[in-house]
């Protein structure tokens, strides 16, 4: 059988398993739609209010007001006691409810300190994080324009007052994701894991069900195997990495910072390593639903170890250090800070060349793998033989 042949073979074999074409092509559509859905109003604004206002003076109706024009939060009732308030947080109805205190007026007027409270449902930490810091923003406008009616009282002119209550101005601007948006934070290290699980699964369901059997694997070496079934795998991956880094990259309005030609220079050895990984994972197992299990076991340990939904910093030092025997977690980092971040080619070559090193290590353990498993089998094939009359 020639390598041509071999190639073709493979691709026969894969096509015709329901199972990986379920996995390998039915996965990576599906998931591109699953995954970015519940990022794609990006970040969490209008949350409900509700608001008890003991005071029930002229400052604390521009207060609410001033509260309802925060596109963090939306004032949806005033009620009269902090019991009703909490009911309609209990119901869903609210996420938050701020307290204007009696007497919030006059304090204010007399220049005495006052305490706005606030509290929520802290069960969805973003929602939460949204109305304490649109009720936040709002004190401390509220403050400051009282502050300044103070300094005009005492005759000091607007323009000074102004400058006296902004002697700082903060000029904020993100470095990376510009839009703060979950989507484009989110959906590009999701993407890579779900090529990398995929591939790791389709190779080894595939391996697993073979190695028992009598078929086309057989007929030629285990080096020649392993870089048929590598080359299988990487032309099909490379249409599916395609669609994901291009077509759904634009789709969900992901920031791209570097060229086509470094991307895919970093992802050839990411798929390589991956896809060797996948063959030599694939020679610890003789039943074809173990792998699946295995793989779908350890996908949320990599989603966590890769660093874009948690801090390594955070995550025992012997855990991330065991992580990196994955490409997805070289291959994740490198990526976000290739092509979100906008990272030199020279930031990322240590993730690359430990892409590269994971090619070599997996393709030796695939092709020792492959030849013990078929030189176990063509033994117990010869055993047979003799043992049959």
């Amino acid at each position: 059988m020639s390598f041509l042949q071999l190639i073709i073979a493979e691709l026969k074999a894969i096509l015709a398993d329901k199972t990986i074409v379920i996995t390998v092509f039915g996965g990576v559509l599906f998931y591109s739609i699953l995954y970015p859905l519940p990022y794609l109003n990006q970040v969490p604004t209008e949350q409900q209010l509700v608001v008890v206002d003991h005071d029930h003076s002229s400052l604390s109706r521009q207060l609410i007001r001033h509260a309802d024009a925060n596109a963090k939060i939306q004032v949806i009732a005033k009620v009269g006691s902090i019991d009703k308030a909490k009911k309609w947080i209990e119901s869903g109805r609210a996420h938050g409810l701020l307290v204007i205190p009696a007497d919030f007026r006059r304090d204010l007027l007399l220049g005495r300190g006052v305490t706005l409270s606030y509290g929520g449902d802290a069960s969805y930490f973003l929602i939460y994080s949204a109305v304490a810091e649109g009720l936040i923003s709002t004190g401390l406008d509220a403050g400051k324009s009282m502050q300044r009616l103070g300094l005009l009282a005492q005759g000091s002119g607007a323009q000074a007052a102004d400058q006296s209550l902004n002697v700082v101005k903060l000029n904020s601007i993100p470095a990376f994701n510009p839009s703060l948006g979950y989507t484009p934070y989110i959906v590009p290290g999701l993407f890579l894991l779900i090529l990398h699980q995929t591939l790791l699964i389709g190779t080894s369901i595939l391996g697993a069900s073979q190695w028992k059997e009598t078929g086309y694997w057989r007929q030629v070496s285990p080096l020649k195997l392993v870089c048929g079934r590598m080359v299988a795998f990487m032309g099909i991956y490379t249409l599916l990495t395609s669609y994901y880094v291009g077509y759904c990259y634009y789709w969900y309005d992901v920031s791209l910072q570097a060229s086509f030609g470094t991307v895919a220079l970093l992802l050839l050895p990411f798929l390589l390593a991956t896809t060797a990984a996948g063959i030599a994972f694939s020679c610890l197992f003789t039943r074809r639903d173990l792998p699946t299990q295995v793989l779908l076991l350890i996908s949320m340990p990599i989603l966590f170890v890769s660093g874009f939904v948690w801090p390594t910093a955070l995550i025992p030092e012997s855990v991330v250090a065991v992580s990196q025997i994955f490409p997805a977690v070289p291959g994740i980092m490198a990526m976000l800070e290739l092509n979100q971040m906008g990272a030199s080619w020279q930031s990322i070559m240590p993730q690359w060349l430990q892409l590269w090193a994971m090619t070599a290590f997996y393709f030796a353990l695939a092709y020792v793998g492959a030849k013990a498993r078929l030189t176990a089998h063509l033994k117990a094939d010869v055993h047979q033989s003799e043992l049959t009359p």
